[in-house]
């Protein structure tokens, strides 16, 4: 990877050259960085999905409290996989001692909306059905995502109030994608070193979309839901740096008004990306442990 590839923004790019890219940066960085987080048990597993044959990354804790969380990494959409956000797995699982179910749903534009979101409720619903195999409690299943992965948790907790099952305990949603429309939020100030530009922002969503129309159903962009009500309760997180801030902002606001209880926590002096670069910034550390708190205290502890 050259600093050249490394300054072209995704939105020039083909997908599979920005996945490749994307995937061979994230590469270099693991052979630097040294031997992963330890955790009781690694495992790498392939579940029915809507699709055909879904991975899943099962990571064992430490000490295991029988809860779980089901996690949906980001990049768009398009980008990323069980690989690349396996450290930040391995912290909130130790940070948690929960069970960690990492999701390696379809990508687009291979894979078109809604083929992520069903494939990420499909594992969802597998984690509650299969928990005993697993060694969790079915009544305490967590769902969390980063950027479009929390785009995907927050779709899957809609999903499970609207279809009746499975239930969720809680949803972790981590500088979400939740609306295309981003720029009506609060857009970080010109020059503010942000990581995620909007030309690349529309880029991953027409990756994502067959059509503009389906930006307003709420399985796309949950801001565009009518009730809130009845969802798990939510810690949001967002960071100053970040073309997405606002739509989380919001996003957390109406959870909160519609009596779903709701913690929003914003990171200053941070960027689009943050929360999976604990190895290099404290906040991003501070982040991961508080949100592991939350999930920890949200799914309660049990001897294991």
């Amino acid at each position: 990877m050259t600093a050249h590839q490394r300054a072209v923004p995704n939105h020039t790019k083909s997908a599979q050259q920005a996945r490749a890219e994307t995937l061979e940066r994230a590469a270099a960085m693991a052979g630097l960085v040294g031997d992963p987080e330890p955790v009781a048990r690694v495992e790498d597993r392939l579940i029915p999905g809507p699709g055909g044959g879904l991975p899943i990354r099962v990571y064992t804790p430490q000490r295991r409290s029988g809860g779980a969380v089901v996690y949906f990494h980001g990049g768009g959409w398009v980008l990323c996989n069980l690989d690349t956000h396996d450290d930040l797995c391995r912290a909130l699982a130790n940070g948690s001692d929960a069970t960690v179910i990492s999701v390696d749903y379809r990508l687009a534009p291979e894979s078109k909306y809604p083929a992520a979101a069903e494939d990420c409720y499909a594992a969802t619903r597998w984690t509650a059905e299969h928990a005993a195999e697993i060694g969790v409690d079915p009544s305490r299943v967590a769902i969390a995502g980063d950027s479009a992965g929390g785009n995907l948790a927050a779709v899957v907790a809609l999903m499970a109030r609207d279809r009746g099952l499975p239930s969720i305990a809680f949803q972790l949603l981590v500088y979400p994608v939740i609306d295309r429309d981003f720029l009506a939020g609060s857009p970080p100030e010109p020059g503010s070193g942000h990581l995620l530009s909007g030309r690349d922002m529309y880029w991953y969503w027409d990756q994502y979309l067959e059509s503009r129309e389906q930006a307003h159903e709420p399985y796309a962009s949950p801001l565009h839901a009518d009730d809130l009500a009845g969802l798990p309760p939510a810690l949001v997180i967002t960071a100053e740096y970040d073309l997405l801030r606002g739509e989380g902002e919001a996003y957390a606001r109406r959870l909160g008004e519609a009596g779903v209880p709701t913690v929003h926590r914003h990171y200053e002096g941070v960027f689009h990306g943050f929360f999976n670069m604990a190895l290099l910034l404290d906040k991003a550390r501070a982040a991961q442990e508080e949100a592991a708190r939350a999930i920890r205290a949200a799914l309660g502890a049990r001897a294991g």
